[in-house]
């Protein structure tokens, strides 16, 4: 996989994370320096790679898997930790857009990847701080009837009784801050620590019989009679079928794809141990919290009571020099109370979004599979993007067909001018959320 972008390269910033600083499970996977004959070559060691593998395992078939760095090196690792629950989407959007039917089956999906995960870190042991529990909260006065009424909308046409409004007085005693106003807590989203989940999955697809390859990029691949063969530095692999899972760090290595989606980089910090007492006066519930500004506030307590923060993007070919400084000023605007406290760890990822902010799926001659752009909605969705690969392989395609048949639309100006367009309209969205 050829990283085409400083933001891109998997390395930069995994390394001093606080996820990986408490990694569990870390195991040291090979380079692929041989040629090898497999069912599946699955390219990324992410959510929906390493899901993937676990599904195709299951079904009995061969699976390798490669990685160009390590396990989770990629937005699996070091994302805010969110387990969100329906899709990038609200619902109302998604009736307008698809229709009532293809909705309500979009909305099942969401229910199914989140469950799913679920379901896996019970049957794979999987320590990963699981933890229940969202707030989505309005950062204007004016958001707060609109997050109430989608409530009302999913309880009433979805018998979703998992979510319960609050009010802009019960949201300052649950964080301590005047800066927000009421919302609404789903009880089966929560938090988790990311990269755990990762190493996880790589467990349990290596249990059930797939190949892990790490520091092994695929730099390209073509098709032949049998298959596809994929080419790495050192050996390759002779595959029926290929499964692409690079999403934000997919480079140049499929141009057809490429043009669905584009990566963004998004940064989070740990704070220093608070203490219980502290880290329960700005989050009483231990909650995840997600605010409704374009450029979205995401955060939620750490075990040791750090606070976890991501706030803040950049569309560039790299991340922003002093992390810490970057993401502590986005803190300090919801948090000013936090004035004193260190930041020991800041770290950056990419993810990647498309213009409709619904995940891209899709084939090439029933051979060549892929799922990407999940937008910032990726660990449940990712994982069942795995999922739904692995059933079209084995033939059972409606679900991964829903998806694939999605009117996704490129990003315009091609390589040269998307860039630019992007950088202006996420700097105008970002301005809203400040005026």
């Amino acid at each position: 996989m050829t990283e085409r972008r400083a933001g891109g390269d998997a390395r930069i910033g995994f390394d001093a994370s606080w996820y990986y600083a408490t990694a569990r499970g870390v195991a040291d996977h090979p380079a692929l320096a041989q040629s090898v004959d497999v069912d599946v070559c699955v390219v990324g060691a992410g959510y929906t790679g390493l899901s993937a593998a676990i599904e195709l395992g299951e079904r009995g078939y061969r699976v390798v898997v490669l990685e160009a760095h390590r396990v989770g090196s990629g937005a699996s690792g070091r994302n805010g930790g969110v387990l969100g629950t329906g899709q990038r989407k609200d619902q109302d959007e998604l009736e307008r857009w698809l229709g009532e039917d293809a909705a309500r089956q979009m909305w099942q999906i969401a229910v199914d990847a989140n469950n799913l995960v679920r379901d896996r870190v019970q049957r794979f042991a999987i320590d990963c701080d699981l933890k229940d529990g969202e707030l989505t909260v309005a950062h204007k006065a004016r958001h707060e009837a609109s997050l109430w009424r989608y409530v009302e909308h999913l309880q009433t046409n979805y018998g979703d009784n998992t979510k319960r409004v609050v009010s802009r007085d019960e949201v300052r005693d649950m964080l301590g801050v005047e800066s927000y106003f009421g919302g609404y807590v789903d009880s089966h989203a929560g938090h988790i620590h990311p990269l755990n989940l990762a190493l996880g999955l790589a467990r349990a697809a290596t249990e059930l019989g797939a190949t892990i390859y790490e520091a092994s990029p695929a730099l390209g691949y073509r098709s032949t009679p049998d298959g596809v063969t994929v080419r790495t530095e050192a050996g390759e692999v002779r595959a029926k079928y290929l499964v692409i899972a690079c999403n934000g760090y997919l480079g140049r290595f499929e141009r057809g794809m490429e043009r669905y989606q584009m990566p963004i980089n998004n940064f989070v910090l740990a704070t220093e141990p608070l203490g219980e007492a502290r880290a329960r006066g700005i989050n009483r519930d231990d909650l995840a919290v997600v605010d409704t500004r374009f450029v979205v506030n995401y955060f939620h307590n750490s075990p040791d009571h750090r606070l976890i923060f991501g706030g803040g993007e950049n569309y560039s070919s790299r991340f922003p020099k002093d992390m810490k400084a970057f993401v502590r000023r986005h803190m300090l605007e919801v948090y000013p109370q936090l004035e004193d406290v260190a930041i020991e760890y800041a770290w950056g990822g990419t993810l990647a979004i498309t213009m409709r902010r619904m995940p891209h799926f899709g084939r090439r001659n029933e051979q060549v599979y892929w799922a990407q752009g999940y937008s910032g909605h990726g660990i449940a969705m990712a994982n069942m993007g795995g999922k739904l690969v692995a059933e079209a392989i084995a033939g059972q395609a409606e679900r991964f067909d829903l998806f694939a048949n999605l009117k996704h639309l490129p990003f315009p100006g091609g390589r040269l001018l998307r860039w630019p367009a992007l950088v202006a309209g996420m700097l105008y969205y970002s301005m809203l959320d400040r005026f």
